[in-house]
């Protein structure tokens, strides 16, 4: 699944104006999977749209975690904790 430019940006905008589970899982989708990988942003957006009660998020965090490290996992909390405390509460 690739998603373009553009649409990595609306995803971005819409968690800055309204971080819901279908957006924060969005942003998920986006870091993991196609040109914009990265397994720790991914588990970061994944675990905040888990928290927001979105079940298909919940799954995909358990599958990215099944191919992290300890340290790429905690890494993630860290920045999901760090996003909630600055940006959204």
């Amino acid at each position: 699944m690739a998603f373009t430019d553009h649409e990595i940006a609306e995803a971005h905008e819409a968690v800055r104006t309204q971080s819901d589970s279908d957006n924060l899982y969005k942003l998920g989708l986006i870091y993991s999977t196609g040109q914009e990988l990265d397994l720790v942003q991914a588990h970061m957006w994944f675990n905040l749209a888990a928290s927001r009660g979105s079940e298909a998020a919940k799954e995909c965090r358990r599958e990215l975690a099944d191919q992290m490290s300890r340290d790429l996992i905690a890494e993630a909390q860290k920045r999901a904790r760090e996003w909630l405390s600055v940006k959204h509460h």
